[in-house]
């Protein structure tokens, strides 16, 4: 099992320990504890399936917050060949909470956008925790002009709490960057394909993430405001996050029966960090089966389906 373990992952803790602890004694004492091992396996194989096919919207967004799942820079390692990092937004300065660039996924040539949240403490404080400030959108955009001007089809990973609050950030224009990008990207002439790894909270997620296909991990979650941030607005106490997420329908289910996510890509029973490869692997084969597809339409089409997309999501009344 992972070393972080979340609450509701203990029951599963303890019968990996008393497994663990059996081998022990087996091979310290000689005793035969074969039977029992095999009980023990075959009970957390019996709880790990209760577990993770009933979790509630909460859990899920657990699991999305993850410290041992892959972020944006693991993609890029694992999926991505010829890797070429683009820094900066020629106006401020280079955001690291976003990474931008260009390289070959198999033998086609994407723009690369995404949020990274950082791992260790170091890493998280130069990244910023994955909150971008405008500077990163700014960058963001400089690269998809790039990818439309050369005609490469833009992949954008999303993982963030949101856009940074702060209030540099603010005096720098968040708003105005973030709705740069929503206006630039609904035009752009070559083929966009969001992915959510992790956590997709409001504008911050949405700057990067207007797209022909909306592609969602199974754990992960997109939403207009974080469970805790509606929590703290509802019912003035961020503790009713729970009640939060389920009014909120957050998860990567909502969002493709509400015909928002696209996909949906299966991960590993628990979470993508408990087998990255399959992972990476499955993530390949959708962006490329994707990318086919689109890449097979005119520009005109393209933006209209895109158009089209937008247009048909929510309810419009008048009442």
């Amino acid at each position: 099992m992972s070393q972080f373990t979340l609450d509701f992952e203990k029951p599963l803790k303890e019968l990996h320990e008393r497994i663990l602890h059996a081998k022990s004694t087996d091979s310290s004492t000689g005793i035969d504890n074969s039977e029992l091992i095999k009980s023990l396996e075959l009970q957390l194989s019996r709880e790990k399936n209760n577990i993770y096919t009933n979790l509630n919207r909460w859990q899920k967004v657990e699991i999305a917050r993850h410290p041992m799942r892959p972020h944006s820079s693991d993609y890029i390692k694992n999926i991505v060949k010829d890797w070429f990092e683009i820094h900066g937004d020629r106006k401020y300065s280079d955001d690291k909470a976003i990474i931008a660039g260009f390289g070959y996924i198999n033998n086609v040539k994407f723009a690369i956008i995404g949020q990274e949240k950082g791992r260790n403490t170091k890493d998280k404080l130069k990244h910023n925790f994955g909150m971008s400030k405008p500077e990163g959108y700014r960058k963001a955009l400089r690269v998809m002009k790039l990818a439309e001007k050369f005609n490469l089809p833009i992949l954008s990973l999303i993982d963030t709490p949101g856009a940074y609050p702060g209030i540099g950030a603010e005096e720098r224009g968040q708003s105005q960057a973030i709705a740069d990008n929503l206006f630039e990207m609904s035009t752009l002439e070559v083929p966009i394909i969001s992915l959510v790894i992790g956590e997709g909270a409001s504008g911050g997620a949405l700057a990067i993430g207007l797209a022909d296909r909306i592609i969602c991990l199974e754990y992960s979650w997109y939403s207009v405001i974080s469970p805790e941030g509606c929590a703290s607005i509802l019912f003035g106490d961020p503790s009713f996050n729970k009640d939060a997420a389920e009014m909120l329908k957050v998860n990567s289910r909502d969002l493709f029966e509400m015909n928002i996510a696209d996909k949906i890509i299966n991960e590993p029973l628990g979470g993508a960090h408990n087998d990255e490869n399959i992972v990476f692997k499955d993530v390949t084969e959708v962006i490329l089966n994707e990318h086919k597809y689109l890449n097979s339409l005119s520009k005109k089409k393209l933006v209209e389906e895109r158009l089209t997309k937008y247009n048909n999501i929510g309810i419009f009344s008048n009442e």
